[in-house]
């Protein structure tokens, strides 16, 4: 799925749409999960102070980027609904994101309850773990907004 497609599904736009490609897959057991991709061009608005002479993407902007990744497996249900973080937990941050790299993210839902998901996520670069953690999302219907 392009990101104009993910447009169809989440409400975010540029500057705050932060997956540029998703598919969802199975696993072995049937599963399904998000296999996404967002490409840092160095020119995102949140590099430039952070920091001036060595850029790294903020550890709030790669949380971001898990849950966009992990909202798009509940795509069916995000139809006339806006998903929002309601926690996370045992986030962790292994190796900075910068510049020119491709943050490779996989996600799964783990526990549903009603409009209430509970999704684990981790960003990869080079194969290398970048940053991981647990996320909770509820889903809100949009002319409750």
């Amino acid at each position: 799925m392009t990101q104009e497609e993910i447009k169809n599904y989440l409400p975010h736009r540029e500057p705050m749409l932060l997956v540029d490609e998703i598919n969802i897959v199975q696993d072995e057991q049937g599963n399904d999960f998000a296999q996404a991709c967002y490409y840092v061009t160095g020119y995102e608005y949140f590099l430039e102070g952070h920091f001036p002479k060595k850029p790294v993407v903020p550890g709030v902007i790669l949380c971001e980027i898990m849950g966009q990744s992990a909202s798009m497996l509940m795509k069916d249900e995000l139809i006339g609904r806006t998903p929002f973080f309601t926690g996370m937990t045992d986030v962790r941050f292994k190796r900075p994101a910068e510049p020119h790299d491709t943050l490779d993210i996989k996600a799964r839902i783990y526990n549903r309850r009603a409009l209430i998901f509970f999704v684990e996520a981790t960003i990869h670069i080079n194969g290398e773990l970048c940053a991981s953690g647990k996320f909770t999302f509820a889903l809100v219907d949009n002319e409750r907004l």
